[in-house]
């Protein structure tokens, strides 16, 4: 034993008073940190968001059938980088909302202190910390073993810019979607959206390739508008502020009416 009585202990160390809720902040990270521990344990949410990328941007750059001039890993990379985004913020996110709200997961989150907008700053925040490790291993498969260096053109702070816009439109519109549809409905309709993504947003594919009348629809799309920003980001050419108003536009409009929509159960 110490020696010390509970009354030293008690006043070195004050707890705070029975009922105080904790911080926004502190309960906003400790919520993001328990859906990154879910994370670890679903391996089928493990293979949508870090190897299904690196998969296509590794079969694709070891192959001469895109229709892109140059190496096909510096038109990949930002596409990749695009995709992974899009499977973490809205597939993953989506699905695995869309089940807690099922099985009353999040009806048990809805008698605690944290709001909807909390509990969607959370998902959101563990989202890019997701991403961000995805960030770094598409990049080191691009750089290590496809021949890909950095060009003279980058910003990283596009690079940065376009990721986070990204993440808030994708997330918004997979909290939303989440949060209006069964858990069966939303698993087709997220799923349907990954691959409609793939092939409108200029991941595989230049947008110029498709037929007329479904590039224009896509270039209005979100996935477009990530894909060419990152890829303006990387080297490329061109002005990436009509791509990132766009996303911007997604991103608070999804998100507001996620946080205004948003059932529990």
């Amino acid at each position: 034993m110490s020696g010390e009585s509970s009354g030293d202990v008690s006043h070195r160390h004050p707890l705070p008073p029975a009922g105080t809720a904790a911080p926004r902040s502190r309960a906003i990270a400790a919520m993001a940190a328990m859906e990154l521990r879910l994370a670890l344990r679903r391996g089928e949410t493990l293979v949508a968001t870090a190897v299904l990328p690196v998969v296509v941007l590794a079969f694709f750059s070891s192959v001469s059938i895109l229709p892109v001039a140059g190496r096909p890993v510096d038109f990949l990379l930002p596409g990749s980088i695009a995709f992974a985004v899009i499977a973490t913020s809205l597939v993953s996110l989506g699905i695995t909302t869309a089940y807690d709200r099922y099985y009353g997961v999040l009806k048990r989150l809805g008698g605690s202190p944290l709001s909807r907008g909390e509990l969607i700053a959370a998902k959101i925040l563990a989202v890019l910390v997701v991403e961000t490790v995805q960030v770094v291993l598409l990049v080191g498969v691009a750089a290590g073993a496809l021949g890909w260096t950095l060009p003279a053109g980058l910003s990283f702070g596009l690079v940065v810019t376009s990721v986070l816009l990204g993440t808030l439109a994708f997330a918004g519109v997979g909290l939303l979607l989440a949060g209006i549809l069964r858990a069966e409905t939303m698993l087709a309709v997220a799923n349907l959206l990954f691959v409609a993504s793939l092939v409108l947003g200029g991941i595989i594919l230049p947008l110029d390739h498709l037929p007329a009348p479904v590039a224009t629809v896509a270039a209005a799309l979100p996935a477009a508008a990530l894909t060419d920003a990152i890829r303006i980001a990387l080297g490329g050419t061109g002005d990436a502020s009509g791509s990132l108003a766009l996303l911007a536009g997604w991103g608070v409009g999804s998100v507001l009416l996620a946080a205004r929509t948003f059932r529990w159960e």
